[in-house]
């Protein structure tokens, strides 16, 4: 959520820039601000008369001590600002509401570098493989290669819960199971504490990190309980700090977690969501960080370079692009994309979006750090994925067919026990 005082200081500025991000309520700015005016100058009326209460009431021992007639006129006054009190506390809660529910629609503001666009055609490239591999011909994509080596059964998921739930069977449930071992391997060797997490969490955990209510419709409600079923690891890991004061000296906070991951958004049709290129539950290894807001930009590039360094030990070909405005998620102000070359599909697939929220999140968290000299300033919040599974794994299959079967990549083949699916 957007910082008042942030809106206040220069809406122009705030404007120009939530435009560039492709939002369309540019005059929800004026709004808030002319509600936080009300706001203002009914709780300053407010002030005025519990202290005009206040005044009286000691007033009123005098007088009755005096056994002054002019007792009785004074408390008539009394109950007057006590229904006075009623009214304008109304209205400041009023205000107060309306202005939290006009806040929380506002997106964050990109940064600077964010390139102008509002698809993802409009994206940067800021980095590629210099050579793509070629394709051979009898190249399989992954689906048929899953179904000829009896490894992932989309039917069977099917039949189990619907479409966009595959069933791992045999190696490659271990293959599954060998990426994770691998992806928090590698982020515990650069200094991530690992954490076990719920796969439900509260309205207020969703709301904290901007789930809600932007993506509503696209997370899992389990309405008997009111609990939401998370879209990533990035939920409960950032939420374990809500409501948190930390000191300077706890920077950097690094987290990591495994979970699955359920989202509703799968729904479409065609080829791009074929197979593993779009799930409604799928794994991933998230990586967090809490950071001083002086260092989060350098942060997301060591971020980066993590998920660049797995994507290098896996073998694949990759490339970066720096997001647009109008193709970034509501909480980001600078998102990173990794994407890997499926070499059957002959087309880029999304395996990691990178993000620094700056303190976006940590304002709705509550999440603060004390300075030396003890003010309580917000933290920024940081999270990648490092990786997501279904198409890491389509690029895997796609990219080490051969005659004799999918080679493993050499650097989980301690974790399969194996070294080719035949």
């Amino acid at each position: 959520m957007l910082q008042l005082d942030v809106l206040r200081a220069n809406p122009q500025d705030v404007k120009k820039r939530l435009t560039k991000k492709n939002f369309k309520q540019i005059n929800l700015v004026d709004t808030i601000i002319e509600l936080d005016d009300k706001r203002k100058a009914s709780k300053t009326e407010l002030e005025a008369l519990l202290a005009e209460r206040n005044k009286l009431s000691k007033e009123i021992g005098i007088l009755m001590k005096n056994k002054d007639p002019k007792a009785e006129d004074v408390k008539k006054r009394v109950a007057e600002i006590k229904d006075e009190i009623d009214f304008k506390e109304a209205a400041v809660n009023q205000f107060e509401a309306e202005l939290n529910e006009s806040l929380v629609q506002l997106p964050n503001l990109p940064a600077d570098i964010v390139p102008e666009g509002r698809t993802a055609e409009d994206n940067v490239v800021v980095y590629q493989v210099e050579k793509l591999p070629a394709a051979h011909q009898g190249d399989l994509p992954h689906w048929d290669l899953a179904k000829k080596y009896n490894i992932i059964d989309f039917e069977l998921g099917v039949k189990l819960s619907g479409a966009g739930f595959p069933v791992y069977i045999g190696k490659g449930a271990v293959l599954q199971r060998a990426l994770i071992s691998f992806f928090l391997s590698e982020a515990a060797k650069s200094g991530y504490q690992e954490m076990m997490l719920p796969h439900m969490v509260s309205e207020e955990s969703a709301y904290a990190t901007g789930q809600l209510p932007d993506k509503e419709g696209q997370m899992y409600h389990v309405t008997a309980d009111n609990l939401y079923l998370i879209p990533t690891a990035e939920v409960p890991l950032t939420n374990l700090y809500r409501d948190v004061i930390l000191e300077e000296s706890d920077f950097p906070i690094k987290l990591t977690g495994y979970t699955p991951c359920f989202r509703r958004e799968a729904g479409s049709y065609g080829k791009d969501v074929r197979g593993l290129n779009r799930l409604h539950q799928f794994d991933k290894v998230e990586i967090v960080q809490l950071q001083h807001p002086d260092k989060s930009y350098a942060t997301l590039d060591d971020m980066c370079k993590h998920v660049e360094g797995l994507l290098k030990e896996l073998k694949l070909p990759y490339r970066i692009l720096r997001l647009c405005g109008g193709d970034m998620s509501f909480t980001s102000a600078l998102t990173y994309d990794f994407e890997v070359y499926s070499v059957a599909q002959g087309r880029w697939l999304e395996v990691s979006s990178v993000s620094n929220f700056e303190s976006f999140q940590s304002n709705r968290l509550k999440l603060r750090y004390r300075t030396e000299d003890n003010k309580k300033i917000l933290a920024h919040t940081l999270n990648g994925s490092a990786l997501a599974l279904p198409r890491i794994l389509a690029g895997i299959l796609e990219l080490n067919q051969t005659e004799e079967g999918i080679k493993i990549p050499a650097v989980l083949q301690k974790y399969t026990g194996f070294d080719i699916i035949s």
